[in-house]
């Protein structure tokens, strides 16, 4: 049964028995449901763990404001307050590894042990540009030349399916976050740091990871999951178990 956290905008699912050891956080569109194979197996060990829905997501309100995951920190860090004393393994998937990222460089008190898996931790380099058409019209629209009803179906022709799928603060939320990096974060993590990877991920590539770890001062591994892609916490549910469980 979901229950609300922090000022209440915030709901979670609350896994076994006894004092929460493990938090979980979702990545871009998706909800702390992804944690319940994975949840539900540490709860059968005697391991009480608490998926948050993120801001905007699932059963949680958006937020009031617009920001990337630095900002989500920061909303998230009362719902761990009420959650528990921790410190909590905090266990974070895609835009939610980069929140649980920050989190554990700003508040290193409350994390025990940081694990993270298809977290778009550094941009990638692309050669993909917006097309022309696409830039000349906001290039428009920045100046009033073009209304907002012809950018609004450029940007459903050009734009990313997450892009597209977002509307209203939540579109604001995603580029945001697309345009945030973390180098600054990973350098001054002091807690324990483990990059769990599915080898056949193509939204975050196993590079990310790769470059990633190269910045980290503290204690960290990476291993990477063959045949698994970037929904690793449902494709591999036991193996995040078993790892997450290791460090309890």
């Amino acid at each position: 049964m979901l229950r609300a956290y922090g000022d209440g905008n915030i709901f979670g699912e609350p896994y076994g028995q006894g004092p929460v050891r493990i938090v979980w956080l979702h990545g871009w569109a998706r909800r702390g449901q992804d944690f319940a194979a994975a949840a539900s197996e540490l709860a059968r060990r005697g391991v009480a763990s608490v998926a948050l829905d993120l801001p905007g997501f699932g059963a949680s309100t958006a937020p009031a404001v617009a920001g990337g995951a630095r900002r989500y920190a920061e909303l998230v860090m009362p719902a761990l307050k009420e959650i528990g004393d921790g410190p909590f393994v905090l266990v974070g998937h895609s835009f939610g590894g980069t929140v649980a990222c920050v989190i554990a460089a700003n508040n290193p008190e409350v994390v025990r042990s940081l694990v993270l898996t298809g977290a778009p931790l550094l941009r990638s380099p692309s050669s993909r540009s917006s097309p022309m058409v696409y830039r000349a019209l906001r290039w428009l629209h920045a100046r009033r030349l073009v209304r907002d009803a012809r950018l609004e179906a450029a940007r459903q022709k050009y734009g990313s399916r997450d892009y597209r799928d977002a509307t209203g603060v939540m579109r604001d939320v995603l580029v945001a976050s697309v345009n945030e990096s973390y180098e600054e974060e990973l350098a001054r993590l002091e807690v324990p740091v483990t990059l769990l990877w599915g080898e056949e991920d193509h939204e975050v590539p196993l590079d990310v990871a790769t470059r990633a770890s190269g910045l980290l001062s503290t204690t960290h591994t990476l291993q990477s999951l063959h045949g698994i892609g970037h929904l690793l916490p449902s494709e591999a549910p036991d193996a995040l178990a078993n790892v997450v469980g290791a460090l309890v």
